[in-house]
């Protein structure tokens, strides 16, 4: 039988008793401007109104924060068994993608890949809209804070091969981190946990967010991944 969908249409930026650890990711969102997260920006015109939704927890095994993940399935025509965060492009039932149309396709994607429950989400920032080339996706970070944790799954197998999540300790550790490098000449950070190679634009806003918040710690940029 089908889930029934998620009542999402009230969600709206709330910061109303954060943990403290997420003070230096309040700080960020709040300072931080579009060319400091890439460099690549949505046009003037066109593009394709998307969202992710960045979703940091506690963690529940006393290593500290975590980070939620998905890992895209192999038959997938594009980014097959890429990480990546939870989301998509937004529907017409989401609503005004300058208002708060993002937030709810952050939070329904995540539901419709990993099951996610979002009443037990509180949305705390959103960050400047980005730009995916090769897919022309106009893209929304949104923020989350794990208030109430839910059991997560790779839903449909057919889209989603596994859902994890990463300590911010292990995206954190120099041992985990590398440059990426494409045939195309594409170099990028990446990081290497949980059994998985996150990079691309996922890395790269994960790269991002730990130096903005401070998180960051001094890592070998000459040490190199192959791509392809």
């Amino acid at each position: 039988m089908t889930q029934a969908r998620p009542d999402i249409d009230a969600v709206a930026v709330d910061r109303e008793g954060l943990p403290s650890w997420l003070d230096p990711v309040v700080r960020a969102v709040d300072a931080v401007r579009p060319e400091q997260l890439s460099r690549f920006l949505p046009p003037p015109a066109g593009g394709r109104p998307s969202a992710v939704l960045i979703l940091l927890g506690a963690g529940g095994d006393g290593e500290g924060p975590e980070l939620l993940l998905m890992e895209r399935a192999a038959s997938l025509r594009s980014h097959a068994g890429q990480p990546s965060f939870p989301g998509g492009a937004l529907d017409p039932e989401d609503g005004d993608p300058e208002g708060e149309g993002p937030l709810r396709a952050a939070l329904r994607e995540a539901w419709e890949e990993t099951g996610l429950d979002p009443s037990g989400v509180q949305v705390f920032g959103v960050l400047p809209r980005l730009y995916i080339p090769v897919s022309g996706f106009v893209v929304t970070p949104v923020l989350g804070w794990w208030r109430t944790p839910s059991p997560v799954c790779a839903v449909d197998p057919a889209e989603t091969a596994r859902v994890f999540t990463v300590p911010v300790a292990d995206l954190t550790d120099p041992a985990n981190r590398a440059t990426v490098t494409h045939p195309s000449g594409f170099q990028g950070p990446a990081f290497l946990v949980e059994g998985a190679l996150v990079w691309g634009f996922t890395a790269g806003l994960i790269d991002r967010i730990l130096h903005h918040t401070g998180w960051e710690r001094p890592w070998d940029r000459a040490k190199t991944v192959p791509l392809g």
